[in-house]
């Protein structure tokens, strides 16, 4: 019985220091809506502001962009977006080779990048609604 009533206590104990942290944890804002991408193909040395929805993506040459969710801190927090991308390469004749799939930050973006030899891709924002200003929306 001893054993019993010792891992009981020990799961209310984890309940209780969950509970805490939920509470104290600062509020998510809404996931946004659109990401908000800058391109660069680095031979033609063209820049691109593109709004993409979540859930969609774009061509850029060889790749494909897809964004998977785009996030924001709450005003009240120091400003960072994020972005959850897949990028894959699409050669003729080639099958597709993934060449990016993970997080891309707007106030880090060297930290986790596309390391590419023509093309690079940097998330801006994340915004609820569809913009053209600065670039272009697909």
């Amino acid at each position: 019985m001893r054993w019993h009533s010792h891992r009981i206590g020990r799961s209310a104990a984890a309940l209780a220091v969950a509970l805490v942290v939920l509470a104290a944890a600062p509020a998510l804002a809404d996931p946004a809506k659109y990401a908000v991408l800058r391109t660069l193909d680095k031979v033609t040395a063209r820049v691109a502001t593109t709004t993409v929805a979540v859930g969609d993506g774009f061509t850029m040459g060889t790749l494909s962009v897809t964004v998977r969710a785009c996030d924001k801190r709450p005003p009240e927090e120091p400003p960072e977006s994020a972005a959850f991308l897949e990028i894959v390469e699409n050669q003729p004749d080639e099958p597709p080779v993934p060449r990016f799939t993970g997080w891309m930050f707007a106030s880090s973006p060297a930290l986790s990048a596309l390391e590419h030899p023509i093309y690079d891709v940097w998330v801006i924002d994340c915004v609820n609604e569809a913009t053209t200003e600065g670039g272009t929306s697909p």
